[in-house]
């Protein structure tokens, strides 16, 4: 799907309705880890399909045919002006983190929202998150400051580094 070389055995495509079951088992994974969203509570295959209905930009990568990451842009507000704006998530299968599979998803993903008509992604990350910062600065995304007490996990606040990246010139 782009220039860059696939690390062995992982192959990026665009999502399928048809993934919506293995999507949700990753993002329940992230939720469950609580190192990369504010959700708690655990999505179904159903809450995945209403993205494919929205039509997001999703992108997934295979390994063996199997669904291990998945990386979809949302709209970021409903005002015109922001239309070509998304805010993107990129979740790999824990068994799969560190290999590659999350920066496939994210180079998908910036050709598909491309595509789509975005000019920009952007995304909220955990200070903390630093697997998740150094794959956003390696694909070009610059950190642009960071909203402090941005939202309470399990009682606690947490902050979120934001990044974007332009997508047209």
């Amino acid at each position: 799907m782009n220039d860059h070389p696939a690390p062995s055995g992982l192959s990026p495509r665009a999502g399928r309705r048809g993934d919506a079951a293995a999507i949700a088992e990753i993002y329940n994974q992230g939720i469950d880890d609580r190192i990369a969203t504010f959700e708690t509570e655990h999505r179904g295959a159903e809450a995945i399909e209403a993205w494919f209905d929205a039509r997001y930009p999703l992108a997934v990568v295979e390994d063996a045919g199997k669904v291990v990451a998945y990386a979809v842009a949302h709209p970021y507000r409903a005002r015109q002006a922001y239309a070509g704006v998304r805010e993107f998530s990129v979740y790999a299968a824990r068994a799969h983190r560190g290999r590659g599979a999350g920066r496939l998803a994210v180079l998908a993903l910036i050709e598909l929202a491309r595509a789509d008509g975005a000019w920009k992604l952007l995304s909220r990350i955990f200070p903390e998150n630093v697997a998740s910062r150094a794959l956003c600065a390696r694909l070009g995304f610059r950190e642009v400051g960071t909203y402090e007490r941005h939202g309470r996990l399990n009682g606690e606040w947490r902050d979120c580094v934001i990044v974007e990246k332009l997508l047209v010139e």
